[in-house]
């Protein structure tokens, strides 16, 4: 996984996601994929790729005994830094997702990874070790860009106006290529800052779980809230075509080491 972007832009997505998520998590993301988590209360939660560490706050604030892993140092710094002024029991580690060897096997009830499985090199060796460290029937949550609506540079929408209707549509190419792709995000320092993304199709998704053991339960493609809709102008756009989903899986066996 290429984290430097993250390092550069720690503390500008620390402040962006704040306690609650930025409008995209909060008023879009987050409502399905914390409808799927559920009760935490006295859970083991792994908050994988965790950033600021806003999710870990809230499940332990829910009851839940929550690890948060991410890659990127300084994120794990300002999610510590919460961490001891408002003390909440939440243990934090610096690790790739694809190697967790600081975790035990079978701990967790409840895994969650919200909007970071795309940024993982490594992906498929991710979900191994998500497998390994749960727990029998225990769950994952996850959420990602939806790979066939969203892929960086070859898809986007089309805005189609021919009077008096209006037609938007979404554009999507080269769907089943495996790319990587630098994305944007903002100048630090005089430097535009760029993260990469690794776009799989949905099928290489269900396949890679199938292997580890993990069977698909749930599948969710987030509608805009109220607050989303009044606040983003694709709101409407995405009420009609989704570019998330949330996914659900448990583990059905021990897992198995993927094609």
């Amino acid at each position: 996984m290429s984290i430097s972007g993250w390092d550069q832009m720690a503390e500008w997505w620390d402040n962006h996601l704040g306690e609650e998520g930025d409008l995209w998590h909060r008023a879009l993301i987050d409502p399905p994929l914390l409808r799927l988590a559920g009760e935490v209360s006295g859970k083991c939660v792994l908050d994988l790729a965790c950033g600021n560490g806003y999710l870990s706050r809230r499940f332990a604030r829910q009851g839940a005994m929550v690890i948060g892993v991410d890659a990127s140092a300084p994120l794990i710094e300002r999610a510590r830094s919460r961490e001891a002024r408002d003390p909440l029991g939440i243990t934090y580690h610096v690790a790739d997702a694809a190697h967790l060897s600081m975790l035990e096997d079978g701990v967790f009830d409840l895994v969650i990874c919200n909007m970071a499985l795309m940024d993982i090199e490594q992906a498929d060796l991710a979900m191994r070790e998500v497998a390994r460290v749960l727990k029998q029937a225990g769950r994952w949550v996850f959420s990602l860009p939806h790979p066939c609506f969203d892929k960086v540079g070859t898809s986007g929408w089309d805005i189609e106006q021919i009077s008096p209707t209006t037609t938007i549509w979404r554009k999507m190419s080269h769907y089943r290529e495996m790319t990587v792709a630098e994305v944007p995000w903002l100048r630090v320092s005089g430097q535009d800052v760029h993260t990469r993304a690794y776009h799989r199709p949905l099928s290489w998704y269900i396949r890679t779980l199938h292997a580890c053991g993990l069977a698909v339960s749930a599948f969710e493609e987030p509608e805009p809230t109220e607050e989303f809709l009044a606040a983003s102008p694709q709101g409407p756009w995405i009420a009609e075509i989704p570019v998330h989903c949330v996914i659900e899986a448990c583990k059905v066996t021990k897992e198995a080491t993927p094609d």
